[in-house]
């Protein structure tokens, strides 16, 4: 089999059918995910272990080869003609898998993601901490990407994205724009966060909050005239606070909730939903730092931040209920997936 000539041609209709995943394993057909699907390519033929070897030496680098065997995963990107993917390699029951997202050539505006405007406020700020949070393949990467490329227009700063791997790539404009990766240009993202104090850097992208070492790196680096934008996997704004400070040990607690409660400007919170006309929609959540969210974190008092949230839509914040009830009213989605979907749906049975 022609490895590339077969990868070539699922990536071309991954993108005929406008999907966002692939996935291919031993003893599988390659299988694809639209709109949330995950729908088999049953044309296509199962892949053997043979098969998926030379498929891995397509996509790995011999270091990434020999990673993915002592580690038995590995992140990778891999780029073509026509697409870009964020890809990671595993073993699973001695089989190989891979799992590989589509991203796309092209940086939305935050208008064509569908998102609100008010996102555009915070890459107009001079330093800070802002932080886009949701489960996994939400769009968090894609929002950072339309926030950074929002920057790169129309300011002139000197921005470093931090990642593993390198997703959307950047030509510079009236910015400068370095894009580091893990385990090429740095070690790991600790290591790329402290070297950011000596190359002068105005903004930073970290693609993800992984341990203590970068998220107080990253604090700080806000406190101290950056601004820093970065992911979490968590589920809205109350628990990230909560899963930031509880990561560090007792005793430094008390310390990152005061420097977070100074440096944080935001946190937006989104989810991928199924939209009535077909494909999907985002849903959203946005905390603003102000006085009262400030003094909630710095009094260990986060379980009052969703009310905070919730009556404070005049100050530019906007509740997740709220937001999934605007489009059931408008016929966007539908009540079962609005419910799916809310972080507390007694609230919003009273909204629909």
């Amino acid at each position: 089999m022609d490895y590339k000539k077969e990868i070539e041609d699922i990536v071309n209709l991954i993108i005929k059918e406008d999907a966002s995943d692939l996935h291919i394993s031993t003893g599988r057909n390659p299988i694809i995910r639209v709109a949330g699907e995950l729908i088999p390519l049953l044309k296509r033929p199962i892949l053997t272990d043979v098969d998926m070897r030379g498929i891995l030496g397509v996509f790995l680098s011999p270091q990434n080869l020999v990673l993915l065997e002592t580690e038995k995963n590995v992140d990778f990107s891999y780029s073509m003609t026509n697409a870009r993917f964020r890809g990671n390699a595993y073993y699973h029951q001695g089989n190989i898998s891979v799992a590989l997202r589509l991203i796309p050539r092209m940086i939305r505006t935050l208008e064509e993601l569908g998102l609100p405007p008010i996102l555009e406020s915070f890459t107009r700020k001079e330093q800070g901490f802002f932080l886009v949070v949701g489960p996994i393949g939400v769009g968090k990467s894609t929002t950072l990407a339309s926030l950074v490329q929002l920057i790169n227009n129309t300011r002139s700063e000197h921005i470093m994205t931090i990642e593993d791997p390198i997703e959307y790539l950047y030509e510079s404009n009236k910015s400068i724009i370095d894009q580091r990766e893990v385990r090429i240009d740095t070690p790991d993202f600790h290591n790329a966060l402290t070297a950011m104090f000596r190359q002068d850097i105005d903004v930073c992208m970290v693609g993800e909050m992984r341990d203590i070492n970068t998220i107080a790196t990253a604090v700080t680096a806000a406190e101290t005239g950056h601004l820093i934008l970065s992911t979490l996997h968590t589920n809205n704004a109350a628990q990230t606070i909560d899963r930031i400070i509880d990561s560090f040990p007792p005793g430094q607690q008390d310390q990152i909730r005061v420097q977070l409660a100074g440096s944080l400007t935001g946190i937006f919170s989104q989810r991928l939903v199924p939209r009535i006309s077909g494909g999907l929609i985002p849903t959203y959540e946005l905390l603003i730092n102000n006085t009262a969210v400030s003094n909630l974190i710095r009094e260990r008092r986060t379980h009052e931040l969703n009310s905070v949230i919730e009556t404070s839509s005049e100050e530019g914040m906007i509740d997740m209920n709220r937001s999934l009830a605007d489009l059931v009213r408008s016929g966007e989605i539908t009540v079962e997936s609005a419910y799916l979907h809310s972080f507390d749906p007694r609230i919003l049975e009273k909204m629909i």
